[in-house]
């Protein structure tokens, strides 16, 4: 799938959609250069999932976790089971995948329950060797426009 976005509102459509496709134990990872949008999408993506709070990038924090309260993704069938936390991972400022590690990002990668979205995945290939992930990537347009790539 291949889609182009003309502003911030549309790229958080967009992950709004996409978010009614995960299920718990998916692994997002987001390609694309600085101001590309990720983490706009990210917002989109938390909103789709009923998540309220307000969604910023964990560059400094590493990791943020925020958990589903919505009763629809809580216990939805049609999603493999419930999704009661969506984990949003920021790499750029990551020196190695130790310090993942050490924040116990290994506790939720994969989960049933959880969605692990991550950006600058780049920096922590071998945590994510032999996981399934869904790729993303992110390009820069002309003004707000972005081409959005999504990958299984």
């Amino acid at each position: 799938m291949q889609t182009t976005t003309h502003s911030d509102n549309e790229t958080k459509e967009l992950g709004k959609k996409i978010a009614t496709q995960l299920k718990g134990g998916d692994i997002v990872c987001l390609y694309g250069e600085l101001g590309s949008g990720k983490t706009t999408l990210v917002k989109g993506l938390a909103e789709g999932l009923g998540i309220k709070e307000d969604i910023t990038s964990p560059t400094f924090t590493l990791m943020n976790i925020y958990k589903i309260s919505n009763i629809k993704y809580l216990r939805d069938p049609a999603r493999d089971g419930a999704i009661s936390t969506l984990v949003h991972i920021d790499t750029y400022r990551l020196k190695n995948e130790q310090e993942l590690i050490q924040i116990g990002v290994e506790d939720y990668l994969g989960q049933p329950d959880t969605i692990t979205i991550i950006e600058w995945p780049e920096k922590v290939e071998g945590l994510l060797k032999d996981k399934k992930i869904i790729k993303i990537t992110l390009e820069h347009g002309t003004n707000s426009e972005r081409t959005i790539t999504k990958l299984s």
